[in-house]
């Protein structure tokens, strides 16, 4: 039977009339309305993931191996501020922006063989896969170097609010991380852990603008390709002193995104029967990838392609879970699985946690403490208690996490713990990336880096939040002051509260 399967997956308009009338017709625009759905679900994703999402059961983990490149994105945060506030035209200029740079890195990278893994706001996590030439990190530094040149086209932008500059840093790494698919047959995500990981992000933290940043294992398999000049805290520069025959275009060719897709032979209602299950095989593994709400979305608007941006003012969190991917590459197998199922459990329970509020865990980046949990409240499905739902929710993680190391028991080798960072405000919200390719639901602005930062500095198994977060949740939750702390990119040191109960 195959309605049950399709409630979830197809438009309210187009649900009920194939519901009532299921004829040959209705049950085509079925068919084609989840080919559509699967073409946008396989571009929400790493081409590997898509490509071969694991059974729905199960939890998938294997180390890989290649050349990790970071890339952050220096102004953008003072452009989005500039337009917060102008109303539908600051929106447009935002995203238009924004899916211009990302449009032409992906392009960049993509000629290079580089399989993007993960973008927040504007940083970008690519992988260019290892091969038997161990010609990864090559390619990798000549993507990174035409990425930095493409940035030219992205300084002195004329807005209303004034000129816009960008640059970017650009960080590569070479070594083997732990991919995981993590979460329930409802709800999964694909995430990283390892030392690889983190070195690759230090390492665009410790470049600069205009520049390309190596570890020192990145320019040992670089060889003597590339001149390079001393850097910060033992990594090196790229010199770009390349012409522009040397530096070349293209690496590779790069196959173009496509899914599996289904082709509708037979217009007879037992052959588009047979067509549909077949469809679904394809689009609900990648589905779970997806937060009920962004899912719901994805559905309504699969006849537009596209999730347009949005102004809203939801409450951004960051759960950092911070112990599982310690000496990870030093661990046994069977503590290596165990960890893994470890954080899997995490996931599942915060993220049905975030869910049963209203909220919603958008996705897992892996930071350089530890992995970062994404949950926001009044994006996609606002109320007007939004800021008590998520301080309600937040209260619940040291629960999870203990009841989560309960059940590992002793089995577990390593320590876990949680940080939590809250805020909330302006933000831009929806899909980024390349149209009709590579590109993802995100949020952008103020509050996801205010949320994030905060999290980092709380001390392990504490809620830090915003005085403009706390104002929010009057007399019905215990919030202590903790001060004056300077942020990151903060000119003046902002108060913050450390949330820790419900008003007795």
């Amino acid at each position: 039977m195959l309605e049950p399967r399709l409630r979830s997956l197809l438009p309210a308009e187009l649900y009920a009339p194939v519901w009532l009338q299921p004829d040959a017709e209705g049950l085509e625009r079925v068919f084609v309305h989840l080919r559509t759905l699967l073409r946008i679900l396989y571009d929400q994703m790493p081409s590997h993931v898509a490509e071969d999402p694991p059974p729905t059961a199960t939890t998938r983990h294997e180390w890989q191996s290649g050349t990790l490149m970071f890339t952050d994105l220096a102004g953008f945060t003072p452009f989005i501020e500039a337009n917060a506030t102008s109303g539908r035209a600051g929106i447009e200029l935002v995203h238009a922006v924004l899916n211009r740079y990302l449009s032409s890195m992906i392009d960049i990278f993509g000629h290079a063989g580089g399989n993007l893994l993960e973008f927040t706001g504007d940083a970008l996590l690519v992988r260019f896969a290892s091969d038997d030439r161990e010609d990864d990190t090559r390619r990798a530094i000549n993507a990174g170097l035409r990425m930095q040149r493409a940035m030219d086209a992205f300084r002195g932008i004329e807005t209303p609010t004034g000129t816009a500059t960008f640059g970017m840093r650009v960080g590569i790494h070479v070594g083997e991380f732990l991919a995981a698919d993590v979460g329930t047959p409802r709800r999964r995500d694909h995430v990283l852990f390892g030392e690889a990981v983190r070195q690759t992000k230090n390492a665009e933290g410790a470049g600069e603008v205009g520049r390309v940043c190596l570890t020192e294992a990145a320019r040992l398999r670089a060889g003597e390709r590339f001149r390079v000049e001393p850097g910060n805290d033992g990594h090196v520069l790229v010199v770009d002193d390349l012409t522009d025959d040397e530096l070349g275009y293209y690496d590779l060719n790069p196959q173009a995104r496509r899914p599996r897709n289904p082709m509708l032979l037979d217009r007879s209602v037992p052959a588009l029967i047979e067509e549909i299950g077949n469809s679904l095989d394809l689009v609900e593994p990648l589905a779970t990838y997806m937060p009920r709400p962004l899912l719901e979305t994805m559905v309504e608007t699969a006849q537009d392609r596209r999730i347009p941006m949005e102004m809203s003012e939801p409450v951004v969190m960051f759960v950092k879970i911070e112990g599982v991917d310690t000496d990870l590459e030093h661990t046994t197998d069977e503590a290596v699985h165990t960890r893994v199922q470890a954080f899997s459990s995490l996931f599942a329970r915060i993220d049905a946690a975030a869910a049963a509020r209203g909220g919603m865990l958008r996705r897992v980046t892996y930071q350089a403490t530890g992995s970062d949990m994404l949950v926001c409240f009044g994006v996609l499905n606002s109320h007007t208690d939004d800021p008590r739902r998520a301080a309600s929710m937040a209260l619940l993680v040291p629960g999870i996490v203990e009841d989560v190391l309960s059940e590992v028991g002793g089995r577990l080798d390593t320590a876990v713990s949680f940080r939590i960072g809250i805020a909330n405000g302006p933000v831009f919200a929806g899909e980024m990336g390349v149209q009709l390719g590579r590109r993802e639901f995100n949020l952008v602005g103020d509050p996801v880096n205010v949320a994030a930062r905060l999290a980092a500095k709380a001390t392990p198994g504490s809620i830090l939040v915003t005085s403009t977060f706390a104002a929010h949740l009057g007399d019905s939750f215990v919030l202590t002051s903790r001060g004056a702390i300077s942020l990151k990119g903060k000119s003046d040191a902002s108060e913050v509260f450390e949330l820790t109960s419900t008003a007795p």
